[in-house]
C-alpha cells in the first residue's frame, strides 16, 4: 500500500483535495495536513475533509514523523497549492509541516506534485514555479481539459485528480484519457 502526504493550503479549489481523498483514502495510507486558511476556505466552498480514512496531521507539528527524511513515504501532493506555500517551498522555507514535508520530498528525491489554482500568474508566481520545478517538484496547474465533455463539476475535478494519481504512480479508473482525434 502506498503511503502519501496530502497537503491542503489556502487557495480556492478544495474540491480537488476532496476528490483526491475520496479516490485514495482506504487504498493508500494518507497523512492529511490542512492549513488554517485551507480550513476556512473549505468551509466557504462547502467541502469537508472529515469521514475519510486518513491520518490527520497538524500543520504546526514540525516534530511529526513525516517531517523527517528517515520517515518513509512514497510522495506528496499539495492540492490546492497557494502561492504563499509555493514560494516557501521554492525557497526552502520550512515553517509549517506542509512546507517541511515538501522539503523532505525534494531532498529525498521523492515525487512532489504542486497543484496551483491561482489565475492569472504574476512573474513572481512563475519564477517561484520554475524554482520549485528546478528543485524537483512537478507543477500541475488545476487546468482541466474539456475533451471528455464534462457534465458536472466533479468530472472536471476528476481530470485533475487523475493526473495527480498518474504522477504519483497510483492506479485508478477516473477521468478520461486522450485517445486521439479519430477515436
Amino acid at each position: 500500500m502506498k503511503e502519501l502526504v496530502v497537503g491542503v493550503t489556502g487557495a480556492s479549489g478544495m474540491i480537488y483535495a476532496e476528490r483526491l481523498l475520496a479516490v485514495t483514502a482506504g487504498r493508500c495510507r494518507i497523512h492529511l495536513i490542512v492549513s488554517e486558511t485551507a480550513e476556512m476556505i473549505a468551509e466557504l466552498e462547502g467541502v469537508s475533509f472529515s469521514g475519510f480514512d486518513v491520518i490527520h496531521e497538524t500543520n504546526s507539528d514540525l516534530a511529526a514523523g513525516i517531517a523527517s527524511g528517515s520517515f518513509r513515504f512514497d510522495g506528496m501532493v499539495i492540492v490546492p497549492c497557494s502561492m504563499k506555500s509555493l514560494a516557501g517551498i521554492a525557497h526552502g522555507i520550512s515553517d509549517s509541516l506542509i512546507a517541511r514535508a515538501a522539503d523532505v520530498c525534494l531532498k529525498e528525491r521523492r515525487p512532489l506534485v504542486l497543484v496551483p489554482r491561482e489565475t492569472p500568474y504574476s512573474r513572481v508566481h512563475l519564477v517561484n514555479m520554475l524554482a520549485a520545478h528546478d528543485a524537483g517538484a512537478l507543477i500541475l496547474p488545476a487546468s482541466p481539459p474539456f475533451y471528455q465533455k464534462p457534465e458536472v463539476i466533479s468530472d472536471l475535478a476528476d481530470m485533475i485528480v487523475s493526473r495527480i494519481l498518474d504522477h504519483l504512480r497510483i492506479e485508478h479508473a477516473i477521468g478520461t484519457r486522450w485517445s486521439g482525434y479519430h477515436a
